[in-house]
């Protein structure tokens, strides 16, 4: 999903499974090397996937919990066989008006299709990241996919902050006022 990070967009998955899939864990358990051999074989033995993105502009216009209900809805949406529930991963049920869900503490290690939505979201977030490497030369959007590492906080400082900067986010308004 990507909550996290300092830049970049919020991902969101959805995913009905056909069946059993080995080895599907917390998408933050696994290596980026597991994560997509796993996000290959979800995308040809699902009987659907979604995938939601909001922008960093969007979070930071309307905020979190807005950009994570609307992530939500949007990977839903994109679902096209009827389904019955929705389990969320945490404690907060971030779809409330639809009965259909629940939020479920630790779903993405125990529940098989949030796992499944937890790796193909990360690996669709982490892959558009890595492609702005180059666009965004200096910030090394391909190494930290925009998480807070020393290596991003160094980019920042040498060359600061770019439109996909989350500038709600402490770290990049402290910067932005700095």
């Amino acid at each position: 999903m990507g909550r996290g990070c300092w830049a970049g967009p919020l991902v969101a998955g959805a995913v009905i499974l056909a069946g059993p899939i080995p080895g599907l864990a917390d998408s933050k358990k696994l290596s980026k090397k597991q994560r997509e051999k796993l996000a290959a074989e979800i995308e040809v033995e699902a009987l659907a996937i979604g995938i939601g993105w909001v922008t960093a502009q969007e979070l930071d216009e309307s905020g979190m919990t807005w950009a994570v209900a609307t992530a939500m809805k949007r990977a839903l949406a994109e679902i096209r066989v009827e389904f019955d529930e929705v389990i969320i991963d945490g404690n907060i049920n971030y779809l409330s008006e639809d009965i259909r869900t629940q939020a479920v503490i630790k779903a993405d290690a125990t529940v098989p299709a949030v796992s499944a939505a937890s790796i193909v979201a990360k690996v669709a977030r982490d892959k558009y990241m890595s492609t702005l490497g180059s666009a965004y030369a200096g910030y090394e959007f391909e190494k930290h996919v925009g998480y807070g590492t020393a290596a991003h906080v160094a980019a920042l400082q040498k060359l600061g902050i770019c439109d996909l900067h989350r500038r709600s986010f402490k770290p990049i308004k402290a910067l932005s006022q700095g």
